[in-house]
């Protein structure tokens, strides 16, 4: 097939929850296979202790689901700018850093690229969040820092980063007038960004219109936030939160730490939970506890280390309720115990998620104040992102843009369109 005259480059959308490639190809973007069949990949790692291979993607999912023996990793790309980033762990008989294993997983993408391509790929134009920390510029330019080393060490030459935002307004930003207004709200599993762009026609016959970004802003809060608060408020109570342990001394009774549930709730750190000291510590609660059997199923998430089970099945249950309106729905958690479910209502899960759209909300206001424009004048509301189907999320643009028409065009796919738009001009430089 005919290819654009910069063969090398190869457009990266490196997701919290899933990853894309693609090229440009006859002027339109093109998603590479990078799983039978699919052409989106789960950020998920597992390494099999037993066969002592590594499996990326669905097949790492279906290991950990089946019960294989081993390590499984999710949320790699929130742990980028952070101290786990660096530190040494040994795993199969060797010792690996986080460093190591997202070079794996991008070294993966690339082979699979070239394989499907017939092709090697020598460089990646890569999205980005708007912030990796949004917090602490520090960490933020850290986190860049960790990303660029792990296209390097996954074997590109070299690699341009491209505002993942900023890359969905590439791919759909044709706006029905000119001189329009829109704005992307793209929630991914890690942040949240936001992009204001204006659309100017050319008028001239065969001519591209021109995109112009006017702002981008974005927070560190996505996806797995929203399950996490979900897991916290509605799965951790069956485990023990919110219960009480007797004092060893006297006969008081203190309410169970609650660090180890949000540790337990956080996809990136469910790993590092799979511990002799942290099975004791339960242990500990469980001989304390005035209701045992909580901590007896705590003590066997852990033991079977089932605990991205649970994440999935919060996943699972998430978008089941999101969909389900005011029916009733449920998070089933029958592999950890027969018919053990926590109940999981539109309403609960409105509530569980209210602060945290809130927040987001918030973000676009400032990304719009950054703009210098008026909400009123946004004539597009563009969701990008598998969380931006989430009913809590469409009611905060609504509230925010009430005059904007609102798309829910190319959602999972719209970031790494624009990427493989963007990769075939010099090297993703000249971007509009």
């Amino acid at each position: 097939m005919e290819r654009s005259q910069q063969p090398a480059t190869l457009g990266i959308d490196f997701g919290t929850s899933n990853s894309a490639a693609g090229i440009l190809v006859n002027d339109k973007p093109y998603l590479i296979e990078v799983e039978a069949g699919k052409n989106t990949l789960p950020t998920s790692v597992f390494f099999d202790f037993e066969t002592r291979k590594t499996s990326f993607g669905s097949f790492a999912n279906t290991a950990l689901m089946r019960g294989d023996e081993g390590r499984f990793m999710r949320s790699l790309k929130s742990v980028l700018g952070t101290s786990l980033m660096h530190e040494k762990r040994r795993m199969m008989g060797e010792t690996l850093t986080f460093t190591d294993i997202i070079s794996r997983f991008l070294s993966e993408v690339k082979t699979r690229a070239e394989a499907a391509c017939h092709q090697s790929f020598d460089y990646a134009l890569s999205g980005r969040p708007v912030h990796f920390h949004s917090n602490d510029a520090v960490k933020d330019q850290r986190a860049l820092e960790d990303l660029k080393a792990c296209y390097l060490r996954a074997g590109f030459k070299d690699v341009q980063f491209l505002y993942e935002p900023e890359a969905a307004a590439i791919a759909n930003g044709n706006l029905a007038r000119d001189n329009s207004i829109g704005l992307i709200v793209d929630i991914g599993g890690g942040t949240s960004d936001f992009t204001v762009f204006q659309m100017r026609q050319s008028g001239a016959r065969n001519a591209a219109n021109r995109l112009d970004v006017i702002a981008s802003h974005g927070v560190r809060m996505g996806g797995t936030n929203f399950d996490k608060a979900i897991s916290v408020d509605h799965v951790m109570p069956l485990f023990g939160k919110g219960s009480f342990i007797r004092t060893e001394m006297g006969k008081g009774a203190l309410e169970a730490p609650n660090a180890m549930f949000n540790e337990l709730a956080t996809w990136e750190k469910i790993p590092f939970l799979y511990t002799k000291e942290m099975l004791r510590t339960v242990e500990h609660f469980r001989r304390l506890a005035l209701n045992k059997p909580l901590f007896s199923r705590l003590y066997s998430v852990l033991e079977h280390q089932l605990a991205h089970e649970v994440a999935f099945a919060v996943e699972r249950g998430k978008i089941q309720a999101n969909k389900a309106g005011s029916a009733p729905s449920k998070i089933d958690l029958g592999f950890v115990e027969p018919e053990l479910a926590a109940a999981l209502t539109q309403e609960n899960l409105v509530a569980s998620l209210e602060e945290l759209a809130v927040n987001i909300q918030t973000c676009a206001i400032e990304t719009l104040k950054m703009a210098e424009c008026n909400a009123a004048r946004v004539d597009t509301v563009i969701f990008v992102g598998g969380s931006s189907l989430m009913t809590v999320i469409i009611e905060a643009m609504k509230t925010l843009c009430p005059k904007a028409q609102l798309q829910h065009k190319d959602a999972f796919t719209a970031i790494v369109n624009g990427l493989a738009i963007a990769s075939s001009n010099e090297f993703g430089k000249n971007l509009s």
